[in-house]
C-alpha cells in the first residue's frame, strides 16, 4: 500500500506538507537556524509521530477491553547524538494512565501490545534507537 505526501518549500526555511488524511501541516526551523519557528521540527515530529501511533492502538485496546480510563498521556524523552547527521539514539517512553477505577494488568497489556506487536513506527525507530518503555498509574 502506496502513501504519498508532497512537501511545498514556502520559502525561507518553512514548508507545508500534505498528509493522506487531508489535513496539511507546516515545517519550521527555529530562529537559531534561520526560521522562525511557525511549524513543527522534522525530528520531534518523528517523535510525535510515535507517541500518536502507540497512542493510537493503546486508545483502541482501551476502548476494546472496555476499560475505565479518565485519561492518559505519552512523554518522549529523546537523547540526539552530537555528531552529523544527529539522530536519536536513546528514548525513553512513559505511558501515564489516569482515573479512579485503572485496571493497571488490563491497562499493562494495551501498552505490551502496542509496543510489542501493533505500532509500525515503534518497529521503525528499534532501527536506530534503543527504546524504554514506562508505564505510570495514577489512581485518583
Amino acid at each position: 500500500m502506496g502513501v504519498q505526501v508532497s512537501t511545498k518549500w514556502l520559502g525561507e526555511m518553512r514548508f507545508e506538507s500534505t498528509n493522506p488524511s487531508g489535513q496539511n501541516l507546516f515545517i519550521d526551523a527555529g530562529e537559531e537556524n534561520g526560521g522562525k519557528s511557525e511549524g513543527y521540527r522534522p525530528k520531534a515530529l518523528m517523535l510525535s509521530g510515535l507517541a500518536g501511533c502507540s497512542g493510537l492502538d493503546v486508545a483502541s485496546l482501551i476502548k476494546k477491553m472496555k476499560l475505565d480510563v479518565a485519561d492518559f498521556k505519552i512523554d518522549l524523552d529523546a537523547n540526539l547524538t552530537e555528531e552529523h547527521p544527529k539522530v536519536y539514539d536513546k528514548i525513553t517512553m512513559s505511558f501515564h494512565f489516569y482515573g479512579d477505577n485503572l485496571k493497571e494488568k488490563k491497562l499493562q497489556k494495551a501498552v505490551d501490545l502496542s509496543v510489542e506487536k501493533y505500532c509500525g513506527v515503534m518497529e521503525m525507530f528499534r532501527q536506530f534507537a534503543a527504546l524504554t518503555v514506562e508505564t505510570h498509574f495514577h489512581n485518583s
